[in-house]
């Protein structure tokens, strides 16, 4: 049983007790001299007091004179009238909308891209930074291989074969490509021994590297080769 079994009861007693009554709760009854009266609830109008008789004897301050005709006008003071003069006179002017919508979707005609502001740039027109120095750098890569050639040539390591020379070269690789191919097209049909593996594979790694020499010496023109 819990310790606290007496305050818990003694609690609920003087809770439920406050409202154990039979009827209508007592209440004091109400005087027989305040009753209701007849237009008592009709709002009345404001008692006129001595004050406020006498409001317009007590007033000193005059209001200032009307000006003369000849009299100039104060100079900075803008009146509401003027306002509405001036408002009136400088309309104020749509912004440029653009619709792009069959609904009326519209929004800023700056921001729409009809509006040719990029012409306007300082750099427009003119080829970018970036650009311009991948130019740069491929002119002096050029320049370096072409005084590495000088230098070689200069030096004699390097000889430049003629059109006869590489004309022949030619021929002779188109010959030697015929003959790996007429060999690799007489392998059998079923190749079943590691000798005949790797002989298909040696055939056909030359034949790619001759392909390679054929393209290199057909592309260029001018071929410049070792003297050793």
């Amino acid at each position: 049983m819990s310790k606290f079994r007496p305050t818990v009861v003694q609690e609920s007693k003087l809770t439920k007790d406050a409202m154990r009554t039979m009827g209508p709760a007592k209440v004091e009854m109400p005087s027989t001299d305040k009753y209701l009266k007849k237009h008592s609830k009709e709002p009345k109008p404001l008692e006129a007091t001595e004050c406020s008789k006498d409001a317009h004897k007590t007033c000193t301050e005059k209001k200032p004179p009307v000006p003369a005709r000849t009299d100039n006008p104060l100079m900075g003071i803008h009146t509401k009238r003027d306002f509405i003069k001036t408002a009136a006179a400088v309309p104020k002017k749509p912004q440029p909308v653009c619709v792009d919508t069959s609904k009326g979707h519209k929004q800023p005609l700056e921001n729409s891209g009809l509006v040719p502001k990029y012409i306007k740039k300082t750099d427009y027109g003119k080829i970018p930074t970036y650009l311009q120095q991948r130019n740069d750098e491929k002119l002096r890569a050029e320049e370096e291989y072409n005084k590495f050639v000088k230098e070689q040539k200069a030096q004699g390591a390097l000889r430049h074969l003629s059109g006869e020379e590489r004309l022949a070269v030619l021929e002779n690789l188109k010959k030697d490509w015929d003959k790996l191919h007429h060999e690799y097209q007489s392998l059998p049909l079923f190749i079943e021994t590691m000798s005949q593996k790797a002989h298909k594979v040696r055939l056909e790694e030359e034949m790619k590297q001759l392909e390679k020499d054929i393209s290199l010496f057909e592309r260029f023109k001018t071929i410049y080769v070792s003297k050793n």
